[in-house]
């Protein structure tokens, strides 16, 4: 969604006699408040947003670079409505936005003291724009249609609280998803002035760290997506050698994330007092699970718009730039991360290199409260095999993101990358379509046509990958069966339904045939 560049918020925002100035130089007593404040970070949740007037270079000061401070993930929450739609642009950025962004692309170590009055009206109106229109509602049942009836008047009251220090944000619903035959995934569902709140707060701080997140992080960032991830996985295995993958997956890990250390972290770059108490009261939020509330002391809730930034923030600081810096030129050969939110792998051109990052990623994650999972952990043998050898099914393969990765002989006799949908993705995914079909199968067929159609496109838009054809028409011709069977279950009536006459149905009501919609080997 496109927006008209937001207006200088100067007299607006704060309409006091607080300046920019005071940012920069002050007496010795109002320096030390103002350092206090920083250190406080997340501790004091019951304080508000400071609205200081902009200054006309965001009230930077040079901060030491990451390497001398402490250091330290979808497409699934998408479900349930609570991301946001949308990757936010140059073009969608107020002024004031688009000057902190370029400061912190020319200066990687300043520190920003002055972002909080970035969140004006116009920041929470873009914010607005970018929830889903069927985003699941919170704790107090409020829609984004019932919000916009009054939008203007609802955005200037969420600004004045903000302003005057007396937003609170609600308690945070939970869901459970199904994941995995037998386990479900945790969900948490804001209301829409969270929402609100939270996207505004992840516009700000994705300004800055934008300009510092690794080249081979993929997940919830703008103009990035699990496709360039498999791109960048086909270049590595075909084009760099790397004979040796480590499959590796966080266990929970947004409900690990060390609050203290996450902290930690983003007063590498955000000296903002004001916005790093915002940012702690989203994190502090309770949980309404059923009958059920708690406050967790760590982790955040995935699901939050917030959360993919905030973990994005906390990997780059505990994985990607330790495995760049100090990793890499430990070893003998060559190797190369790449990573979605919480799943990523690494590929290596030395065994030893690959065993011994092993052991050094289980200790480098336990500083920062992480776990490897230890069933979606391994160190793979993926070299790829000589030309003229024969197939092997038994030769080993590895996951990411949903695929099965694997050796397939091309046209031309070559061995190629081959990417297929995981059987146990496929499993959940006819799964849900059959019980979409069952509670569906009494309404009339146009309408029970458009809900597969749109699941089907869903389904080929992200799977629909080269080569993945086999798994698309095993998902297409077992929904076809399962439509059939549901069908003849509507009525007494329905059980004399025949395949004949279901085909004439499919005539007039065609399911959309399996197609390839990503190009991943002839992407950059």
């Amino acid at each position: 969604m496109d927006n008209p560049d937001a207006q200088d918020a100067r007299g607006r925002v704060s309409g006091r006699a607080r300046t920019s100035v005071l940012l920069k130089v002050g007496t010795p007593r109002e320096n030390r408040r103002r350092s206090s404040a920083t250190e406080q970070g997340f501790s004091r949740s019951d304080e508000g947003v400071r609205w200081p007037h902009r200054s006309e270079e965001g009230g930077e000061r040079k901060a030491p670079g990451p390497s001398g401070a402490k250091a330290a993930s979808a497409e699934r929450e998408l479900r349930e409505g609570n991301m946001t739609e949308g990757a936010q642009t140059t073009r969608d950025m107020s002024t004031g936005l688009s000057k902190v962004e370029d400061r912190a692309k020319r200066d990687p170590n300043t520190k920003f003291n002055s972002l909080a009055h970035l969140l004006d009206v116009d920041a929470l109106r873009r914010a607005f724009g970018r929830i889903r229109k069927d985003a699941a509602v919170g704790v107090d049942g409020v829609s984004k249609d019932a919000y916009a009836e009054n939008l203007e008047g609802n955005l200037e009251g969420l600004h004045e609280r903000l302003r005057t220090k007396k937003y609170r944000h609600q308690p945070i619903r939970r869901v459970h998803i199904p994941k995995a035959p037998g386990k479900t995934r945790p969900i948490g569902i804001s209301s829409i002035e969270d929402k609100i709140v939270q996207g505004a707060l992840s516009e700000v701080l994705g300004a800055i760290y934008e300009q510092d997140f690794s080249e081979g992080s993929y997940g919830f960032r703008p103009k990035r997506g699990a496709h360039d991830a498999l791109r960048a996985l086909n270049r590595m295995v075909i084009h760099e050698g790397m004979g040796w993958i480590l499959e590796a997956d966080i266990q929970a890990f947004f409900d690990s994330v060390v609050r203290a250390k996450l902290r930690e972290m983003l007063q590498i770059r955000v000296a903002d007092g004001s916005l790093l108490r915002l940012v702690g009261k989203c994190l502090r939020v309770g949980i309404i699970d059923g009958e059920e509330f708690n406050k967790p002391e760590k982790g955040t809730t995935q699901g939050s718009i917030l959360s993919p930034l905030l973990g994005n923030v906390y990997l780059h600081y505990a994985l990607d730039q330790w495995f760049e810096q100090e990793v890499v030129p430990k070893l003998r050969g060559r190797a190369r991360l790449i990573r979605y939110a919480d799943d990523f792998v690494i590929g290596f051109t030395d065994k030893q290199d690959a065993e011994q990052v092993l052991c050094w990623l289980r200790e480098r994650l336990a500083e920062y409260g992480l776990t490897l999972h230890p069933e979606k952990t391994r160190l793979v043998p993926f070299r790829r095999p000589m030309y003229g050898q024969p197939r092997n099914p038994s030769r080993a393969t590895f996951d990411f993101l949903g695929f099965t990765m694997f050796w397939r002989l091309s046209h031309k006799g070559r061995w190629a990358l081959g990417m297929k949908t995981r059987k146990a993705r496929i499993q959940r995914t006819l799964k849900a379509l059959g019980e979409l079909c069952r509670s569906q199968r009494h309404r009339p067929l146009k309408e029970q046509h458009a809900a597969l159609d749109r699941r089907l496109r869903g389904h080929y838009g992200y799977f629909g990958v080269n080569g993945n054809t086999r798994s698309l028409s095993l998902v297409w011709h077992r929904l076809t069966h399962t439509w059939f069977f549901w069908l003849r279950r509507r009525s007494q009536r329905g059980r004399q339904l025949t395949w004949e006459r279901f085909r004439k149905y499919l005539v007039r009501f065609p399911l959309p045939k399996p197609r390839i919609v990503v190009q991943i080997w002839a992407g950059p």
